[in-house]
């Protein structure tokens, strides 16, 4: 009896916050009048936890450029500010853009499900989705490919990531012949079973792992999962030399306030705080304040947080937990190896010969992307050679010829940034977290 009157307050509870949410729906204000050089994006909306993440999702998929943000909450009540710009530091102009951006921040704040939600497999008849993560070794994408292509598995979008000797794959495959998600039971056991022989290799203790289902994810989203799970963020012993950092982390504890306190510095590139922010939800931190500014080529972040059964960090273990966990997430997205990208038509098998000439070659990919639209694929590599990053010129000249000219193009090779200073001066934004608390606790209002 006691059971079920839990059970009803759950219910009713439930159906109380949904109100709450009906009641205070989110306010979402467009202003590109009050700064010169980025359009600033407020959102106030009830507290649910996780709400951040999906609002950063929804600006990254648009390819907007955070520049700065300021996050704080109360005891129910979100308040977000993002100055962002397109991909060429430019304000938002485009009516249609600002119009979908307005929609899709409401509908964010608006959703009563769980953040992991965005992180689920969604069912869908149109794509077979894999994913797969292992050992990171030279020829692994190619060896994928070759065993998708004899299974006449047609390669629709896919994206790899490596770190630290391990590798994950997040890939959208149809049936060669109809276009389809793959529906036999069988020739999917049997698609499972190949790639896992594969990514197991010659090794007696890898931990490999592989699922293939009928849906469709936010890619992004599941490589980080992924990836996490797989904890890359352990040092193997493998790697030989110094490790090369490109972020500064440090972890304290706000003890009047009762949270724990991240900032990280580093070299800015797109989507940072997307990533930084998946990794603290993958670990289930919450964050109720938060400070970025990235207006200059180093990037500034600062988190107040807490556990999601409410504590603050009580351990050194933790907090190195934390750093590690954040350099590795920084760093998955970063490559040292050559970029090349691939404009072609699409057939079948296409992948699966354009990576058997990197591997002929001696080259590993360290990370890809690929994607096709309209008959046409558009894939991006970053190779390096097996010993080392640099890619000799004239091996890159031999693949261009046997490829084509004007298929394969070379971009910039990115370089390693240095390890940004500790004595750089706190951004004005984290400024004013530390004046709003010192407000609060003058007033002793609970945040």
């Amino acid at each position: 009896m006691g059971s079920e009157r839990y059970q009803e307050g759950q219910v009713d509870d439930d159906e109380y916050a949904k109100l709450i949410r009906k009641m205070n729906s989110p306010r979402v204000g467009i202003d590109n009048d009050a700064c010169d050089h980025a359009t600033i994006v407020q959102v106030d909306c009830v507290c649910k936890h996780g709400i951040l993440l999906e609002l950063v999702q929804v600006l990254t998929d648009l390819n907007l450029v955070i520049k700065k943000a300021y996050i704080t909450s109360d005891a129910s009540w979100f308040m977000f500010v993002f100055n962002v710009t397109d991909g060429a530091g430019n304000k938002l102009q485009d009516h249609k853009i600002l119009n979908y951006l307005k929609t899709a921040l409401e509908s964010s704040a608006c959703s009563i499900t769980s953040l992991p939600s965005s992180v689920d497999i969604l069912p869908s008849k149109d794509f077979t989705l894999i994913e797969l993560t292992g050992n990171d070794r030279p020829g692994l994408l190619s060896e994928v490919c070759a065993v998708l292509k004899d299974l006449h598995c047609n390669v629709v979008k896919a994206e790899v990531w490596t770190h630290n000797t391990r590798a994950a794959a997040v890939i959208q495959v149809a049936d060669e012949s109809t276009l389809q998600a793959i529906e036999d039971r069988n020739r999917l056991s049997r698609i499972k079973d190949l790639l896992y022989n594969v990514l197991k290799g010659d090794s007696h203790t890898s931990r490999a792992k592989m699922v293939v289902s009928e849906g469709l994810a936010h890619t992004e989203r599941r490589l980080h999962r992924l990836m996490f799970d797989d904890r890359d963020y352990e040092q193997t012993g493998v790697a030989k030399g110094p490790k090369k950092s490109r972020s500064q982390v440090t972890v304290t504890n706000c003890v009047d306030r009762h949270y724990t306190v991240v900032m990280l510095r580093s070299k800015d590139r797109p989507k940072l705080l997307f990533d930084t922010l998946c990794t603290l939800s993958d670990m289930h931190y919450l964050v109720f304040h938060a400070s970025i500014d990235a207006t200059r080529s180093e990037a500034y972040q600062e988190f107040y947080l807490r556990h999601s059964d409410g504590h603050s960090v009580s351990s050194e273990t933790e907090q190195h937990q934390i750093i590690r966990c954040l350099e590795a997430a920084i760093e998955r997205r970063v490559s040292e190896g050559l970029e090349l990208e691939l404009h072609a038509d699409d057939r079948i098998g296409l992948l699966s010969d354009i990576t058997r000439v990197f591997r002929e070659y001696g080259l590993c990919i360290r990370r890809a992307a690929i994607a096709t639209d309209g008959g046409k694929a558009f894939d991006t590599f970053y190779v390096s050679e097996t010993a080392s990053n640099r890619v000799d010129a004239k091996t890159i000249d031999c693949i261009r010829r046997q490829i084509g000219q004007t298929i394969l193009r070379v971009k910039q090779t990115p370089s390693l940034s240095p390890k940004p200073s500790g004595e750089a001066e706190a951004s004005a934004t984290s400024l004013l977290l530390r004046v709003f608390f010192k407000v609060c606790s003058f007033h002793n209002v609970r945040v």
